[in-house]
């Protein structure tokens, strides 16, 4: 295989070229929190205003060619989570929004005294929309707890919580703050035992990591375009029969047929248009033409083995400070463990003041919690951490240009 072709990469890029100084662009190390978009996806967007803007449902020209649209959207997405059929693919305004409609579909289902499993790790999107259900429900709300070590799941306490009233157990995929991938396959099968359904977090580990439903064996899995590379649209998958019986609130007018009863209102159609183009770029990168399943896996593939490139570094860099401390998978064999994106704190620094050293650079990263509200408490980092999340377009100069920044601060 060819060596990863970066600069025909950021070429495609146009934010990447944004100056912070008269010889530099500035760095996007923010990824984690939503990624920088392609020529191809601006186009799309704005090429869908200009062609086709219409509303659903039309027998005219642009409504039909709007429909048409969405049908190919999904029928993409279908083949970038490897879902059986495309008409499992719900979309809505953002991976959060589209969790609270399924708590509220299933809370519809559970009595009090039922019980649901969260974990220590997930972003609170997937943690906030079940405790509300408990709270409005009477259910008992159980912890899978977090090795502190290294940053991973302690299956044990899974095990432990599991019991024959559970009725959900929600877990991430890849975490938002430490990057630990989780291992939801095995996850989804002690659910499934318990007889509860599994919903899995995608968010941060659809930019790095090939995602199959099937081999996973959720019954639900979310995840946001614009965490990679495409406009800001959530993504739902879920299993047909569960999406057909779950009581879904909609307006009555609506279909009654998945997905659409999981749809509510009025799509951002632009956004959609975005979204296909996205899962286009996102199969370019294995070299192909076409849009297929075979082309995304080899993309990912490709992707991994230079993000795990560029986490080595990055890792390495940060080790060269004593007063700075990593939090999450640090041995360099382990990187299958874990995505790109890295969190760390610096002795008798806060972690805004260390993000705003970096700004003053050029170095764009993020500080405080991100939402990741349990594991900052398990970890008893009260103020968050700073967290560094690179994708595929950064560079090993850029990390270098992190070092200079670090060292500027620390010297």
């Amino acid at each position: 295989m060819s060596a990863w072709p970066i600069d025909a990469i950021r070429a495609q890029f146009p934010s990447l070229t944004r100056p912070f100084d008269a010889n530099r662009p500035v760095v996007y190390f923010d990824n984690p929190a939503g990624t920088q978009v392609p020529r191809r996806v601006i186009d799309a967007v704005s090429g869908y205003f200009e062609h086709n803007n219409a509303n659903s449902g039309g027998v005219f020209a642009t409504s039909m060619d709007s429909d048409a649209m969405v049908t190919a959207t999904r029928e993409k997405l279908a083949l970038f989570l490897n879902a059986p059929r495309a008409d499992e693919i719900v979309l809505g305004p953002n991976m959060t929004t589209l969790n609270f409609s399924l708590s509220r579909a299933i809370a519809q289902t559970l009595n009090p005294g039922d019980e649901i499993v969260l974990t220590r790790m997930d972003h609170d999107a997937n943690v906030s929309p079940w405790l509300r259900i408990a709270q409005d429900r009477g259910l008992v709300v159980k912890y899978v707890e977090l090795r502190r070590e290294d940053c991973t799941l302690d299956l044990n306490t899974l095990e432990a919580a599991l019991t024959e009233k559970t009725k959900l157990v929600a877990t991430v995929h890849a975490s938002n703050a430490v990057g630990t991938v989780n291992p939801v396959a095995q996850i989804a099968g002690m659910a499934h035992a318990a007889g509860a359904y599994h919903v899995v977090d995608a968010v941060q580990s659809a930019p790095h990591v090939s995602i199959d439903v099937q081999a996973i064996g959720c019954d639900f899995l979310l995840c946001s375009a614009y965490k990679y590379f495409g406009p800001h649209v959530g993504v739902m998958w879920g299993r047909y029969d569960l999406l057909a019986s779950l009581p879904a609130y909609k307006v009555r007018p609506s279909k009654d047929v998945p997905p659409n009863r999981w749809e509510t209102g009025t799509p951002a159609f632009e956004l959609y248009a975005g979204t296909g183009a996205c899962i286009d770029y996102l199969a370019s990168l294995s070299g192909s033409d076409t849009t297929t399943r075979a082309s995304l896996v080899t993309a990912y593939e490709r992707m991994a083995d230079y993000e795990r490139e560029l986490a080595g570094h990055l890792l390495d860099v940060l080790a060269r400070f004593p007063a700075v401390h990593v939090a999450g998978i640090t041995d360099v064999s382990r990187m299958a463990e874990r995505v790109p994106t890295v969190v760390f704190s610096v002795d008798g620094m806060t972690p805004s003041e260390v993000a705003e050293h970096l700004a003053g650079h050029g170095i764009f990263v993020w500080d405080g919690n991100y939402y990741a509200v349990e594991i900052m408490r398990a970890l008893d980092k009260p103020e968050g951490m700073v967290r560094v999340g690179l994708a595929h377009y950064n560079t090993h100069e850029e990390i270098d240009r992190f070092a200079e920044a670090l060292d500027a601060l620390l010297a």
